[in-house]
C-alpha cells in the first residue's frame, strides 16, 4: 500500500491510499544504489550507503574505465505469506551500478572498505611529471 499526501492551495491535506501488489515484479528487477562521487586533487572517492550487506558479498570489478558495483541483498525471513506489508521502501533484491570513470586513474590502486554501512571506494589519480622541454634548432 502506498500512502500519498497532497496539499491544496488552501493548505488542506488530502490523503490517498493506493494498494498495488508489485512483489513479483520487484523480485525480477535490478536496482541501482545511490552514489556520491567526490574528487580531491589526488583521488576519486565513491560513497554508497548499503545496509545489510557484508563487504565480501559485494562484487567490484573494473573493465577499462567502468567500475561495476554489484550485490544481492536477500529479503529477511520476517517477510512471509502471513505478513501484510503496509509500506515498503527498502529494496531486498539485486543491485547493480556502473560508474564511468575518467581514464587518468590508477586502477591498480582501488581500495574498498565498509564503514557504518557506507561502502567507501578510493581510486588514486595517476601522477604525471611536468617539466619544460627545450626545443633544439636544427640547421640545414
Amino acid at each position: 500500500m502506498f500512502k500519498l499526501f497532497w496539499v491544496t492551495n488552501n493548505e488542506e491535506i488530502i490523503e490517498l491510499d493506493w494498494e498495488i501488489d508489485i512483489s513479483n515484479e520487484l523480485e525480477n528487477e535490478v536496482w541501482q544504489v545511490a552514489l556520491d562521487i567526490l574528487e580531491t586533487p589526488y583521488e576519486i572517492i565513491i560513497l554508497a550507503p548499503i545496509a545489510g550487506i557484508e563487504l565480501e558479498d559485494i562484487d567490484l570489478t573494473v573493465n577499462k574505465s567502468v567500475l561495476t558495483i554489484k550485490w544481492f541483498r536477500p529479503k529477511p525471513e520476517i517477510y512471509s505469506d502471513e505478513i501484510i506489508v503496509r509500506n515498503q521502501e527498502c529494496f531486498w533484491w539485486k543491485f547493480l551500478r556502473n560508474v564511468i570513470l575518467p581514464e587518468n586513474l590508477d586502477f591498480d590502486s582501488i581500495k574498498a572498505n565498509l564503514e557504518n554501512n557506507l561502502l567507501i571506494i578510493t581510486i588514486q589519480k595517476l601522477k604525471f611529471s611536468s617539466h619544460s622541454i627545450k626545443i633544439d634548432r636544427v640547421e640545414m
